[in-house]
C-alpha cells in the first residue's frame, strides 16, 4: 500500500504538529510557552524511520491533523 502525502499527524496535547511531505521527510511545528518552533527533519537513520512510522500509524498519542491547523501556525 502507498501513502499519499502530504499528511498531517499532531500529538493528543497540541504541542507538536507534523507535515509529512514524502517518506523521507517531514516538518515539525512546536509550541513552547508562547514560541512556536519549526524544523525540518530528515528520515536518514532507524530511529528516525521508526518515529515516522508512528506518525504515519497514528501511534503514541498522535492523532490525525490537517494542513489548516498547520499552516495557521506557520503565520
Amino acid at each position: 500500500m502507498t501513502n499519499t502525502f502530504p499528511q498531517y499527524r499532531k500529538y493528543s496535547n497540541n504541542k507538536n504538529y507534523f507535515k509529512l511531505i514524502n517518506e523521507n521527510e517531514f516538518i515539525e511545528i512546536s509550541i513552547i510557552g508562547s514560541r512556536i518552533i519549526s524544523h525540518k527533519h530528515q528520515v536518514k537513520i532507524y530511529p528516525d524511520r521508526l518515529f515516522f512510522n508512528d506518525l504515519l500509524e497514528c501511534n503514541n498519542q498522535i492523532i490525525i491533523s490537517n494542513a489548516k491547523e498547520f499552516d495557521e501556525l506557520l503565520a
